[in-house]
């Protein structure tokens, strides 16, 4: 039994883009973060004659923040990153499924390839279909094969789960 993912399954291209443009703009706010958590670092921790030693504590308040932002980015980050995988093994699924189709369909047309392609060759010069009463068992039979090997290979690619 298939299971149909309903989160995905309106999902196309855009849905791939948005993330990445998520997480571009993640990666551009990240950027700004880190250098200016650096700094007020520094300017809470360090003694400089232009900072007030009772204003260092609202650096510190500041850089703390910055610290809570930047592990926050991460996070999302790792949820984009997440989401976008999730989106590519749907669409990963999707395609086998088509491929396992295909790959049926090609499958029980070979045989009929066949023997139309044998039967088509000029090797039996004097023998045109229809022609005689050995003619017209061999067209049945080459028929009753043609119709029968791709529906025994349907019901055996059943049996074993592959459709």
């Amino acid at each position: 039994m298939k299971s149909k993912s309903s989160f995905f399954s309106g999902a196309g291209p855009a849905a791939l883009e948005r993330l990445f443009t998520l997480r571009r703009n993640i990666l551009q706010l990240r950027r700004v973060v880190v250098p200016q958590r650096d700094v007020l670092n520094n300017l809470a921790r360090h003694e400089y004659p232009t900072v007030k030693i009772e204003d260092r504590i609202f650096f510190r308040d500041i850089y703390d923040h910055l610290n809570q932002l930047n592990d926050l980015l991460d996070d999302m980050l790792i949820l984009v990153g997440g989401a976008r995988d999730t989106y590519l093994s749907v669409v990963n699924n999707r395609m086998n499924d088509i491929m396992k189709t295909l790959t049926v369909i090609t499958a029980l047309f070979m045989p009929l390839a066949f023997i139309t392609g044998f039967f088509g060759m000029n090797f039996f010069q004097r023998a045109i279909p229809l022609e005689t009463w050995t003619n017209d068992i061999a067209f049945v039979l080459v028929l009753a094969v043609m119709l029968l090997v791709p529906l025994a290979m349907f019901l055996w690619m059943r049996h074993r789960s592959w459709i």
